[in-house]
């Protein structure tokens, strides 16, 4: 394994789960150094100070200049590893042996990436690891590589750093354009963490939702949904739930649908950016 490895951190107002974050971190069992580096958006509470103490290298980030690929960015351009970690602050490896693993991924010198994934698209358990390639990218351009806790080599970041003008899917949409070039993610059950917003409030689920959605739009050519497509899927597609009126009366399924609804509804049209 080439080293160091570089992981990038990125948080606001995380201070009550970044030092777990961090204590994981420092607890993997890897051959290499690992450089920690956190990029903090204007956190209010004490995140910085708690990541400083980490032994953590702290770097700030305005709000005016924010969005999710341009923090990656920010963080990667302080980087010197060949393999470079995201992961968010309020996401969890389940053992000393997650980086390791995530690493190890990437010994394949085709793939550009690798994070952890635990369904198919269509909601069927995954039970071994998949090359997300062109022709699954094709067929399932929703999927793929995620920024909450994978991991990328710096040299295509270099070639193609993450999009800055997307306001969410910076992740899906750079792993989809490397996989479309021959450059596949490694998707695989192994390397899931411990990454939960299924039980957030409401409106932070909407806007989550609406984000993800008017990120997707921006760079997919899909027309967007109908109320009536929305209707049906909020009464048809119960997949996840062991009763499907659990979820139809799930008040955070509906904060997903209609967040997905309103975001894809006001997106521009999509860009595709000249390489």
């Amino acid at each position: 394994m080439e080293g160091p490895i570089s992981v990038i951190v990125r948080a606001r107002d995380e201070a009550p789960a970044i030092g777990r974050c961090l204590d994981l971190i420092a607890g993997q069992r890897v051959e290499v150094p690992v450089e920690v580096i956190v990029v903090d958006h204007e956190s209010r509470d004490a995140t910085a100070e708690v990541a400083r103490r980490r032994g953590a290298e702290v770097v700030g980030i305005r709000d005016a200049d924010f969005s999710f690929g341009r923090a990656l960015n920010v963080g990667v351009e302080r980087a010197s590893g060949p393999f470079v970690v995201a992961l968010s602050a309020h996401a969890f490896p389940p053992d000393e042996g997650w980086l390791a693993r995530l690493a190890a991924a990437l010994a394949d010198p085709d793939a550009a990436c690798a994070c952890g994934e635990r369904f198919w698209p269509d909601g069927r358990p995954l039970t071994e690891s998949v090359r997300y390639d062109a022709a699954l990218a094709a067929r399932h351009p929703r999927w793929g590589y995620s920024n909450a806790a994978g991991a990328f080599r710096r040299s295509l970041w270099q070639a193609r750093p993450f999009r800055e003008d997307l306001p969410g899917c910076e992740d899906k949409e750079w792993g989809r354009h490397w996989a479309l070039a021959g450059r596949p993610t490694v998707l695989d059950p192994k390397l899931v963490v411990e990454h939960d917003h299924t039980h957030d409030p409401f409106l932070d689920i909407y806007r989550r939702a609406r984000r993800e959605a008017a990120g997707f739009a921006s760079f997919l050519p899909e027309r967007p949904p109908t109320l009536a497509a929305v209707a049906a899927e909020w009464w048809g597609d119960t997949r996840f739930y062991s009763n499907p009126w659990r979820a139809r009366l799930s008040h955070r399924r509906v904060a997903r649908l209609a967040g997905a609804y309103a975001g894809a509804r006001a997106a521009p049209p999509p860009t595709v950016r000249v390489e």
